[in-house]
């Protein structure tokens, strides 16, 4: 097939545009791939990756530019053009019928919203930090991902984005780099907006690698509802997840707790001295009555009989009947 310079010249230009449109669409893919990516490595490689095939789609663009402007005219100036037949159009186009442009619809007012999507550090948890250190603001932390258990690695075992009760502990486990160690960064666990933990501390870690966070909580705190999970350094969000808890909580257990209760007992023991004369009486009672001031009153009557002994003579004249008034009052108080 013989082929003049200006058809070569176009061939080359329409494939090196095929070639720019390839390159183009496949660093497309590898943005939606990076896009999808969980863990920060493998998604800033598959980006850079991506970025290679734009700055080739970008050269290629130049170089089909370039060829299509000063190809045919340099290469004009090393071979010399034979003359060429000029032909003469012999047909005469007939004039088409030019369309009434209709009417133009004029474009609705688009609502600019008022507030963004970015998540906020709140003030109360802000006030806590400990860290002195300035946070590196180019610090990246990837997507966090959930699972009940992680390995040694902080890689998560069965992740997913929805669990089932009960529930004792959730774990995010994340990629992250260019952090700087004693920085403050914080996590924020919401359900359904409202904040049911939080950590926030120095950074005591390398800078970069893998990390997580963990939310425990009693079985019957984990409400079915959406939870997200806010990554924060310093006071700048860095990322967010979300995942799902279905399923009714456990009711918890009432423990019952024992009361004790104990009764005040008091033993009253009379003294009295006797004093011996000398006259016997054969039969003597003696009685004592004591005035208690308790909750309950007891009425203590205590009898003295005395048996002479017949080989002696003896009068005993008793000390007049003593009056016991405890004054106390005795209460017995446990508190659990």
């Amino acid at each position: 097939m013989n082929l003049d310079i200006q058809t070569t010249v176009r061939t080359i230009f329409i494939f090196m545009l095929i070639a720019c449109l390839a390159m183009v669409l496949t660093a497309v893919r590898a943005f939606r791939e990076a896009g999808r990516l969980r863990f920060f490595l493998k998604k800033r490689e598959l980006l850079g990756r991506a970025w290679r095939f734009v700055l080739f789609a970008i050269l290629i663009a130049g170089s089909a530019i370039f060829v299509n402007t000063f190809a045919e005219p340099l290469t004009y100036k090393v071979f010399q053009p034979s003359p060429t037949v000029t032909l003469t159009p012999t047909i005469t186009l007939t004039p088409t019928v030019t369309l009434t442009p209709t009417a133009t619809i004029t474009p609705t007012t688009t609502p600019t919203p008022e507030f963004t999507s970015t998540p906020i550090m709140p003030v109360v948890i802000s006030q806590d930090f400990t860290s002195e250190v300035t946070p590196n603001p180019e610090a990246v932390f990837s997507t966090p991902v959930f699972s009940r258990r992680i390995d040694k690695d902080y890689q998560p075992i069965d992740q997913s984005d929805t669990f089932e009760n009960p529930i004792d502990t959730i774990n995010g486990s994340f990629s992250y780099d260019r952090m700087i160690t004693n920085s403050q960064w914080t996590t924020l666990w919401f359900r359904d907006g409202e904040l049911i933990c939080y950590e926030t501390k120095p950074w005591n870690g390398a800078s970069g690698g893998f990390g997580y966070t963990d939310c425990k909580l009693p079985p019957d705190q984990w409400l079915p509802g959406t939870y997200e999970v806010q990554i924060f350094v310093g006071d700048t969000w860095k990322a967010s997840g979300t995942f799902t808890i279905t399923g009714i909580p456990p009711t918890p257990t009432v423990t019952p707790t024992a009361t004790i209760t104990t009764t005040a007992t008091s033993t009253l023991t009379p003294t009295g001295t006797l004093v011996p004369t000398a006259t016997l009486i054969p039969t003597l009672t003696f009685t004592i009555t004591p005035s208690l001031t308790y909750t309950l009153v007891p009425s203590i009557t205590p009898t003295l009989t005395i048996t002479p002994n017949p080989s002696q003579t003896a009068t005993i004249t008793p000390i007049p009947s003593p009056t016991l008034v405890p004054t106390a009052t005795r209460f017995s108080t446990i508190y659990r």
